[in-house]
């Protein structure tokens, strides 16, 4: 039975993944188009099922509840970038250099939730928990790509 520590890396590797082809693009083209369009999807569906599928549960446990917070604090600032991207033209300059500073924080963020707060998580939630956690992660993460 998959865990969800290893329901969330399966999203975090792909969001690396456009991430690293997102930032080797150059100009107004379909393909910086197609990964930032892929890899916002990826990111807001990824942080609804999270922030329901794995930090509201966290919360509700002292040892975990100010990593929880921190991390659903730093979606919101994944969002903030996504907005200043949308914002700004393909073909600017600037647009490169907001991608960059998106993919350091969201890798900040990943490496931060696997080395910190999946190790804590891994303490105070029950095998149980951690399998039932991923089957509705799983299942939000589909029915978000399907519409």
């Amino acid at each position: 039975m998959k865990t969800i520590f290893e329901a969330l890396r399966e999203s975090h590797d792909k969001q690396r993944r456009l991430l690293d082809g997102l930032t080797d693009t150059h100009g107004d083209s379909s393909k910086r188009e197609g990964l930032f369009a892929a890899l916002k999807a990826e990111l807001v569906h990824h942080a609804n099922a999270e922030e329901r599928h794995f930090y509201v549960p966290l919360m509700e446990y002292d040892r975990t509840q100010e990593k929880a917070r921190h991390s659903v604090a730093e979606h919101h600032e994944i969002d903030e970038l996504i907005e200043t991207l949308e914002d700004t033209d393909y073909s600017s300059p600037s647009w490169l250099t907001s991608a960059k500073k998106l993919q350091h924080l969201v890798t900040h963020h990943l490496d931060e939730e696997e080395q910190e707060v999946f190790q804590v998580a891994g303490k105070v939630l029950t095998d149980t928990e951690k399998t039932d956690l991923a089957d509705s992660y799983d299942a939000m993460m589909a029915e978000q790509s399907s519409n």
